[in-house]
């Protein structure tokens, strides 16, 4: 019967969705602050005496021998793991139970990390706190859609017992509607496979009636491997993924509404906005392996317990990694808002494209050295990544052909194919787990981007769990400019430049404590030749340019959870400064506020009742560029800005989480909605319902 029910969700699910999904990334449940965030839990309790979680694998075991049905299989029996954990040693994890934040299933509204859009989930987004890019080497510069792509980093990897498959939808009826599916079991004890299936899929609150073009349909893909032997001495990671993201570039709402929420509307569907059929489409699919193999002594820490881990002496590693990214915008419609600056091939179509492939070869070896104890750990890393690029950009032009008709074809207007050797390395030095120190270096020492570098130093000092621990960070970056900021050719934008390296330099200073669920953190960058994009006065004519003078900022985040019974109030605060607002355009205070009250009814439902609000000071309201897919500083326009609250009531009834919200709940209270960018409104107010399956068969 499980079985049956099991699949039975499945092709619920799959009939909801309608075939227009996509990925929220670096997730597998709902919710993403900077650790995973389960989207189930598992509140079945045996009253037995406890035991360590290899003595329960092995009484499962016996009872499986001996063909027992009464075992209770949770979540104790599936293990899980990532790339990054599993960079210095093989360490599992049992899975996170909670729902905290289960609520903020959108990657643009997380607590610590919001982002603005175009007006809702599946369109361009950008951060709204000042997070700089910390990589080096070839960019195409296209980032907009990032938040709905999957990568290889962003996939977990597990070690389960017994079949494990997680159901998961959100819906807002057809406004919004946003699927995952993760299945994955061990086909052997030391041998797991799996894959996520996610599907994303929204439409605008405008020009929306009859007309398919306003429809956000994404899918993501990825079937997943992890392989350790018998011995532990040998893993190997490896994944397969496919992305396709389609989203809307409608050139925002048409010039007779330029403050929506200050006019009269009856029927925002009929609003028209000035590209109804046009979009643009990303894929990215790829293979990606990574295998390592311990050298040496092998010492096991904390055995026996959910987070024991294998730490070898030595280590080598060899990482493959094949990708390829096309770009597409398509324009269907006649510009007669002038939504597009100039049209250099065609005047009423556009096909522009750009596909890019990459091959990566990565070679590292580690090296530790152990007191007998294992309190002081010197560890060093060396390697070498071999990146190969080739990429092509298209364009649709009119041209006649050998019998003198006139047709519309791709014409190729750029191609070209590099190599770029990156130098790593990595040492570290740690005290028990009073204090550590790691200093990690990337620097380009051969190919097109030459000299690009990256040099991270980190301090950490810790004290018992009473009193916290420190965390110093520092790092100083050159990298070279975004493809789209040096040689671009499109239908409606030309660029060719040359500009020097951005360089960021930083500092850092974190505390951390745990017993006060206290986090604070200061940081200062220092940007010098800074690139972003830019309008002239009473223009939409983006395009890159570089600061001459450096820019100053700093920010301060401040984390605060507090309990008093069942009363929960968590909180952050960020403020920033800087010394340029008209280039750097991000508010100087943002808030987030979740307070909600707690209790298990009838003995089986966990409950949480509560609101989240949301605030951030009004800011320079960047522009967007459509057919570039790039945020720009246009006219200086600034909105007002009022708190956005969301009230909710979320549950865990045995394996399966729910909630139910009314998200922008106090929309007329203080304004009639919201602008976060130029010319394109929020969304309004809306009932979401979510639901979260976890099977255990």
């Amino acid at each position: 019967m499980p079985h049956k029910l099991k699949y039975l969700l499945i092709l619920l699910i799959a009939l909801i969705a309608q075939g227009a999904f996509a990925q929220i990334p670096g997730q597998t449940g709902y919710g993403q602050t900077g650790q995973q965030v389960s989207p189930f839990a598992d509140t079945t309790h045996r009253q037995v005496k406890q035991l360590t979680a290899d003595q329960e694998i092995d009484t499962l075991r016996k009872q499986e021998e001996a063909k027992r049905d009464s075992v209770i299989f949770t979540n104790k029996f599936v293990k899980v793991t990532n790339e990054r954990l599993l960079r210095d040693s093989t360490q599992v994890f049992p899975l996170d139970t909670t729902i905290n934040n289960f609520e903020n299933y959108s990657p643009l509204y997380q607590p610590g990390d919001p982002k603005i859009s175009l007006g809702h989930l599946g369109l361009d987004a950008r951060d709204l706190l000042f997070e700089p890019s910390k990589t080096i080497g070839f960019d195409v510069g296209q980032h907009s859609l990032d938040l709905y792509v999957l990568h290889p980093e962003d996939i977990n990897y597990y070690n389960t017992r017994v079949p494990y498959t997680v159901l998961s939808l959100v819906t807002g009826g057809t406004a919004e509607q946003v699927v995952k599916i993760i299945h994955t079991q061990n086909i052997k004890p030391n041998w797991n496979m799996g894959f996520n299936l996610n599907f994303l899929g929204s439409r605008g609150f405008y020009s929306t009636n009859g007309v398919l073009g306003q429809n956000v349909s994404n899918i993501n893909a990825a079937l997943f491997s992890w392989y350790q032997s018998k011995s532990r001495r040998y893993n190997m990671l490896a994944n397969i993924m496919l992305n396709n993201v389609k989203a809307p570039e409608t050139g925002s709402l048409s010039k007779g509404y330029n403050n929506l929420f200050t006019e009269s509307v009856l029927d925002k569907t009929t609003i028209p906005v000035n590209l109804p059929n046009t979009y643009e489409n990303w894929r990215d699919n790829g293979i990606y392996i990574k295998q390592f193999y311990y050298i040496g002594r092998v010492d096991t820490v904390a055995k026996g317990g959910d987070t024991a881990k294998v730490v070898p002496t030595q280590r080598v590693s060899y990482t493959f990694h094949y990708s390829v990214q096309t770009y597409e915008f398509l324009q269907n419609d006649q510009d007669t808002a002038h939504v597009f600056p100039d049209y250099y091939f065609s005047s009423n179509r556009s096909r522009d494209s750009l596909s890019v492939h990459h091959f990566q070869n990565d070679f590292a070896y580690s090296f530790a050295l152990r007191s007998k104890a294992a309190k002081n750990v010197i560890k060093l890393d060396v390697g070498l990544t071999q990146d190969f690029y080739q990429y092509t950009q298209y364009v649709s032009d009119s041209t006649v052909n050998k019998y003198g008709i006139q047709i519309v074809q791709a014409d190729k207007q750029q191609s070209n194919s590099f190599e770029d050797l990156t130098l790593k390395g990595r040492l570290g030095y740690s005290f028990s787990n009073r204090a550590a120190f790691e200093a990690n270096i990337s620097q380009i020492v051969q190919g097109r981007d030459f000299g690009d570098f990256l040099y991270d130093f980190k301090l950490m000092l810790a004290g018992n769990n009473k009193a916290g621990k420190i965390i110093l960070d520092a790092y100083t970056q050159s990298a070279a400019p975004p493809l789209v900021y040096t040689d671009w050719v499109s239908n409606h934008y030309i660029f060719h430049n040359s500009f020097a390296n951005q360089k960021t330099n930083s500092a850092s200073f974190n505390y951390i404590n745990n017993a006060l669920q206290l986090d604070l953190k200061a940081e200062y960058f220092l940007l010098t030749d800074y690139l972003y994009f830019t309008a002239d006065a009473n223009s939409n004519d983006a395009h890159p340019a570089q600061l001459s003078s450096p820019i100053n900022l700093l920010k301060i985040t401040l984390s605060k959870n507090l309990e008093w019974r069942r009363w929960h109030f968590n909180n952050t605060i960020v403020y920033q400064k800087t010394d340029n607002e008209g280039t750097l355009r991000t508010p100087s205070l943002y808030t987030y506020t979740s307070l909600y009250y707690s209790k298990l009814l009838f003995n089986v439902l966990n409950t949480s009742i509560g609101t989240d609000i949301r605030y951030n000071t009004s800011y320079l309201a960047p522009s967007y560029a459509v057919g570039l897919g790039q945020f720009y500083n246009g006219p200086d326009v600034t909105f007002s800005s009022y708190p956005k609250a969301t009230v909710f009531i979320k549950a865990t009834l045995m394996r399966t989480n729910l909630f139910v919200m009314y998200d922008y709940a106090n929309q007329g209270l203080f304004s009639k909605g919201s602008y976060s960018v130029n010319r394109y409104p929020n969304e309004d107010a809306q009932l979401k319902f979510g639901v979260s399956w976890t099977f255990f068969n």
